[in-house]
């Protein structure tokens, strides 16, 4: 079976986590410890029914409060798909723990409140998805039977939503109005709601089609460690350990290495069970090459005729997390891309964006929390760099204060060169 990996996204108190405990309480994917657990905080808590969002929620300060702090990964399976579940934080504040969730992800799930409609942060993290390339997008029309399963209600959610994402690139929306709370279209269809004509949100996500964003064309091979056994058994070993990023790998392929340009072919791929033939994204695999050729640790593998920019100026679009600081031009920080630590200087801010109405404030000087801009580095080190769009790994990169060893951004290169 293969994967999909989801993740929730909108504004606080949209019954995120309620979602996904529904999810994975109606389809029989939750130990019965763990209801018997729920069920007791719940009733300690004075509530009236089990609080599915506690099935999540795990965090202390969570329960206490009521809301999503950190990201909380659940797993579950149906006889059709797996599923690996983000829910991330709705609070403003915790936007960061959002991106982190959907930097990975196959699908969005952006719940509203039917009551509420469409707000800043169902905009926000509805852009920040497209952002992050995230290539399906569902809005859920959640708390549906507090409006009395309304069509008119859904019907005016859908068109406003509808208008906003007409100014973003979102290749895949669908649009499913359910109860959370009440299991109404979560795993199977409502009575509560005969004007709907669409699947329930388990069918369409057991359903839809998953075209990986794993570029199986450009090879992309970024070394993370050199196996170099201490041992006359293995002295003459050489290996170059790490996760393929892009492309086949296959034993008899002529490589070069970046940013060296030196030149060489594969000799053996290992992993953990033996020798493979060939090996492709996300594998985590050691390869050998037929020369001894100088490779360190943030060098990159990959086809002759076949290679990203090597270059050490970017433009790309980050997102600010930093609350303590912001983002100015000729500030610097250390960048860590793919397997590569360098240190580097913000050149430029070419314009905040307002993602609400996407405008570009070109006349901005700086970025604060939550912020999103394009910005324009410099590094000390060649980075061995892709478009965003057309390779998450050799794409995204984060930036880290060295003073506080804090992630104060993440970004997507948009030009390298």
């Amino acid at each position: 079976m293969d994967i999909l990996r989801l993740a929730t996204a909108g504004s606080v108190d949209d019954g995120k986590s309620t979602l996904i405990g529904r999810l994975l309480y109606d389809t029989k994917t939750v130990f019965a410890d763990q209801i018997a657990a729920v069920e007791r905080v719940s009733q300690e808590r004075g509530e009236e029914r089990v609080n599915l969002a506690l099935l999540t929620d795990g965090l202390r300060a969570e329960r206490e409060q009521g809301i999503t702090i950190d990201v909380a990964y659940r797993y579950f399976a149906t006889a059709r798909r797996k599923f690996i579940i983000a829910d991330t934080p709705g609070h403003i504040q915790y936007t960061r723990n959002m991106v982190t969730g959907a930097s990975t992800a196959d699908l969005a799930l952006v719940l509203v409140d039917a009551r509420k409609g469409i707000l800043e942060q169902s905009r926000r993290h509805a852009f920040l998805a497209t952002l992050l390339q995230v290539p399906h997008l569902v809005l859920v029309v959640n708390k549906m039977d507090l409006v009395d399963y309304s069509q008119e209600v859904f019907d005016q959610i859908h068109e406003e939503f509808t208008a906003f994402a007409a100014k973003l690139r979102i290749p895949d929306l669908t649009v499913i109005p359910v109860s959370a709370l009440n299991g109404d279209n979560v795993v199977s269809r409502s009575e509560n709601m005969p004007w709907y004509d669409g699947t329930s949100l388990l069918h369409h996500l057991e359903n839809v089609h998953i075209a990986s964003d794993r570029n199986l064309i450009d090879v992309r091979f970024p070394v993370q460690y050199v196996i170099r056994p201490q041992s006359d058994d293995w002295h003459d070993y050489r290996g170059y350990a790490g996760q393929v990023a892009g492309g086949v790998l296959r034993k008899g392929d002529d490589v070069i290495v970046l940013p060296s340009g030196f030149t060489s072919r594969i000799a053996v791929i290992e992993t953990a069970d033996g020798e493979i033939e060939a090996a492709y994204p996300p594998m985590s695999v050691t390869v050998r090459l037929e020369d001894d050729i100088d490779v360190s640790r943030g060098d990159m593998i990959c086809r002759p005729n076949n290679q990203p920019n090597v270059t050490q100026d970017i433009d790309a679009m980050v997102c600010w997390m930093d609350e303590k600081a912001q983002l100015r031009p000729g500030a610097k920080y250390a960048i860590k891309h793919t397997t590569r630590t360098a240190r580097t200087i913000v050149k430029d801010l070419a314009y905040r964006l307002d993602v609400n109405s996407l405008h570009r404030d070109e006349t901005a000087q700086a970025l604060q929390l939550n912020e999103i801009g394009r910005v324009v580095l410099r590094s000390t080190q060649p980075l061995m760099a892709d478009e965003y769009g057309r390779n998450r790994a050799t794409g995204g990169f984060i930036l880290i204060d060295e003073g506080t060893n804090r992630t104060v951004a993440a970004g997507m290169i948009t030009d390298a060169g």
